[in-house]
C-alpha cells in the first residue's frame, strides 16, 4: 500500500492508518509510528479516532481490524446509541439533499430514523417506509402525506418485510430515497437479512436519486445479503472518509462521498 508522509493530512493519514492494519491483520503503535513517520502520542490519536468511529478496533498497544463478515441481525433498541452522534450527523446531512414536495421513501434501521428526524423545516413531503417508529418521530409540520408499507412485522427490526407498492397499483415512484445499509464494500451495499435486503433493492428502482446513510464502521464489511452495486447509487453520506481502495471505487461509480459535518 502506498504510505503517506508526517506531512499529510490527518483524514488521509487516519485512512491509510486504517488500510494498513486491514492489510496486516493487526499492527502495534511503534511499527504504525515508524511506517507513517509520525509521533507514537500521533498514532494513539489517529487510533483512538478510529476506534471511536467504528473503523478499527483497539488494543493494548495497538489495533486490530473490524470484523469483516457482518451476519449478526441485531434487535433495533440494541443499535440506537451504537455510534449515535454519528448517525445524527449523517442524518442531518441527508435531510438537506431532500427538498420540498418530493417524495420520500426511507427504510428501517436507526440511520434512516435519524435521516427521518432531521427533515426539520422541509413542508409538504410524501414519505414511503417500512419503518415502524417514523411516524412517531418524523415532524408533522413536514409530512403532507405518509404511507407505510405493509407485510409481515419484524419485531426486533421494528420494520415491515413485503412488497414495495399498494394494493390496485402498478408500483410507486419516488424522487429520493434514503437508504441505511449493514455494509459498504467495493462489492457494492450490503445488509445482514435476506427480506430486508429484497425491499430495499425494490425501493432503490423505485428512486430517481439514492442516497445510502452509512457510518464508518459499515466500511469494508459484507453483510449477509447484496443489496446493489455502488454504481446504482447517487450519494453516500458517512462520517469520515473511506479507506483509499474503497473511496476510489465510490469515486469511479460516480458516487458523491458526503462526509458530515461534526
Amino acid at each position: 500500500m502506498r504510505v503517506t508522509s508526517s506531512g499529510s493530512l490527518p483524514a488521509r493519514r487516519r485512512a491509510d492508518l486504517a488500510q494498513y492494519v486491514r492489510e496486516h491483520a493487526q499492527a502495534t503503535v511503534a511499527e504504525l509510528a515508524g511506517i507513517f513517520q509520525v509521533s507514537a502520542d500521533t498514532v494513539r490519536r489517529d487510533l483512538d479516532h478510529l476506534a471511536r468511529h467504528g473503523v478499527l478496533t483497539r488494543t493494548h498497544g495497538g489495533a486490530v481490524p473490524m470484523e469483516e463478515l457482518a451476519t449478526a441481525d441485531t434487535p433495533l433498541m440494541n443499535r440506537r446509541d451504537t455510534q449515535r452522534e454519528a448517525k445524527e450527523r449523517i442524518g442531518r446531512a441527508a435531510a438537506r439533499l431532500v427538498e420540498n414536495g418530493e417524495t420520500v421513501i426511507i427504510n428501517g434501521g436507526t440511520t434512516a430514523l435519524e435521516a427521518a428526524r432531521a427533515l426539520v423545516g422541509l413542508r409538504n413531503l410524501t414519505i414511503v417506509t417500512n419503518n415502524l417508529l417514523l411516524p412517531s418521530e418524523v415532524p408533522q409540520d413536514a409530512v403532507r402525506d405518509l404511507y407505510v408499507l405493509g407485510g409481515m412485522c419484524r419485531i426486533r427490526s421494528m420494520v415491515t418485510i413485503g412488497p414495495v407498492g399498494f394494493t390496485g397499483t402498478r408500483g410507486i415512484r419516488a424522487d429520493v430515497a434514503l437508504i441505511g445499509v449493514g455494509g459498504v464494500s467495493e462489492n457494492g451495499y450490503s445488509t445482514s437479512h435476506l427480506g430486508e435486503a429484497q425491499m430495499m433493492q425494490q425501493m432503490i428502482e423505485s428512486a430517481s436519486r439514492v442516497v445510502i446513510l452509512a457510518d464508518a464502521s459499515k466500511f469494508g464489511r459484507h453483510a449477509f445479503v447484496h443489496i446493489c452495486a455502488l454504481e446504482d447509487s447517487t450519494a453516500l453520506v458517512t462520517n469520515a472518509l473511506p479507506q483509499p481502495d474503497l473511496d476510489q471505487a465510490l469515486r469511479e461509480a460516480d458516487v458523491d462521498i458526503i462526509v458530515a459535518e461534526s
